[in-house]
């Protein structure tokens, strides 16, 4: 596949560890990247990012192939694996670090994110309004080494058992196993955004 067919997207949806093991389990996602986004390079780190002193998120950078998975389904396990009624937090995580948020690359990703949230807020898909912010993607900063790939690196770290393998459960259930039977039982069709 050449460099130019790959696509990428950028979320923030509580700690990076979390929804990074998310988007890792997605066919057609090539490569999942934590990382920060909001802010400038200076303080893109994990200890200032932590001290709630930046505008920066801890976010996850997915590159992926459109001919496999669209931005629009992207969007559709994003919101399926975190709260985006919480204002600047997830779980047990609190700050704007941990906010919800999408970093647009271009004003396509921000009209197919409009315009999902809007159809969720139509639906009253949640119980609250979704406070997911909606931003311009300056640029994206790769987080420490020791932060990527964590939970496939730490099953049993504590965090990992309690936040992200729930997490990862639903996905398989949800996205990833009708997925793999609708393919085995279907011609091959292009993705629909939502």
């Amino acid at each position: 596949m050449n460099q130019q067919d790959r696509q990428s997207a950028v979320f923030a949806a509580g700690c990076f560890w979390c929804v990074e093991a998310v988007f890792q389990e997605l066919d057609g996602v090539l490569e999942v990247e934590s990382g920060y986004a909001g802010d400038s390079a200076q303080t893109a780190n994990y200890k200032k990012v932590c001290e709630g002193t930046t505008n920066h998120a801890e976010a996850v950078r997915i590159v992926f192939d459109p001919t496999r998975i669209s931005y629009g389904q992207l969007l559709k396990v994003f919101f399926a694996t975190h709260d985006p009624t919480q204002l600047n937090r997830q779980g047990p995580d609190a700050g704007r670090q941990y906010r919800s948020a999408i970093f647009y690359a271009g004003d396509e990703q921000k009209r197919v994110a409009e315009a999902y949230i809007r159809q969720l807020e139509e639906e009253k898909a949640f119980p609250r309004k979704i406070v997911t912010t909606l931003e311009p993607l300056k640029a994206f900063y790769p987080a420490e080494d020791y932060h990527q790939d964590f939970a496939q690196r730490n099953p049993n770290h504590p965090y990992i058992t309690h936040w992200a393998i729930p997490k990862v459960a639903k996905v398989r259930k949800e996205f990833v196993e009708p997925a793999r039977k609708s393919a085995a039982s279907a011609p091959a069709t292009k993705p629909t955004e939502p």
